[in-house]
């Protein structure tokens, strides 16, 4: 049931002879699947399901429809994926070889990068000297710069400790590249040194610690990045006064 108390049912052509279903509210969510589908197909992005449901007709069940979309689309050369609480289309799977030969050479990540890539991913909110320290090695800040430049990476916040260290956490453009619908489903430590994600020279007090179930809220021990933070990390462009 949906807030107009109205009865909102996956659609498919299957089910025509479903007498239980009103021909109007058939038609109802076949055109909200129609919309949610130009909706998504239109965007450079992934859609969230707010986005979505400002757009669709009111009292739609979004997810119902999203997921009447993402069932017709699973056969298809591209499927409907879940990033994070947005959705995308994106290329089959199996069909990814395919677009290997017209694919932008990008610039390879240093193993590293990497390395810094998946502490971030698996200890996030993480600062730089916990970084380092899990790492046993001191990390340049060149090697962070690359990471957000990407758009895989981003400052999160400040811990509350003295000096007030900056943290870093993943993006919502570090799922869709990994095919992630969330941080939860990150692989465990033996699938990325399979990948070629992590050496087998990790330091032995490397571990997988379970990700946050919402990466985008600030930890008890952070606050979050004020404009003054962002002018001095060269993120915000200083204000200038009249004198």
């Amino acid at each position: 049931m949906n807030e107009t108390g109205a009865k909102i049912v996956p659609f498919s052509r299957e089910d025509d002879d479903d007498l239980d279903i009103n021909p109007a509210e058939r038609l109802h969510l076949a055109e909200a699947v129609r919309m949610a589908e130009a909706v998504v197909f239109a965007s450079a992005e992934p859609v969230s399901l707010k986005a979505l449901a400002a757009r669709l007709p009111e009292g739609v069940d979004v997810p119902a429809v999203m997921e009447e979309v993402r069932r017709q689309y699973e056969r298809r050369g591209v499927n409907l994926v879940r990033v994070g609480d947005a959705w995308a289309f994106r290329t089959a799977g199996d069909l990814a070889f395919l677009m290997s030969r017209d694919a932008v050479q990008q610039k390879k990540l240093s193993r590293a990068a990497l390395e810094v890539l998946a502490i971030i991913a698996y200890h996030q909110p993480v600062t730089r000297a916990e970084i380092e320290e899990i790492r046993g090695v001191e990390t340049s800040k060149g090697t962070l710069d690359t990471l957000m430049e990407t758009g895989w990476v981003r400052m999160r916040g400040r811990r509350r400790t003295p000096g007030r260290p900056v943290t870093y956490g993943t993006t919502e453009a570090f799922l869709d590249h990994f095919g992630l619908e969330e941080i939860r489903d990150l692989p465990g430590i033996d699938e990325l040194k399979g990948a070629g994600l992590l050496s087998a020279r990790m330091p032995s007090n490397f571990a997988v610690p379970q990700p946050p179930a919402d990466p985008d809220s600030l930890a008890d021990d952070e606050d979050p990045l004020t404009d003054i933070d962002l002018e001095e990390l060269g993120l915000l462009t200083p204000r200038v006064t009249d004198d």
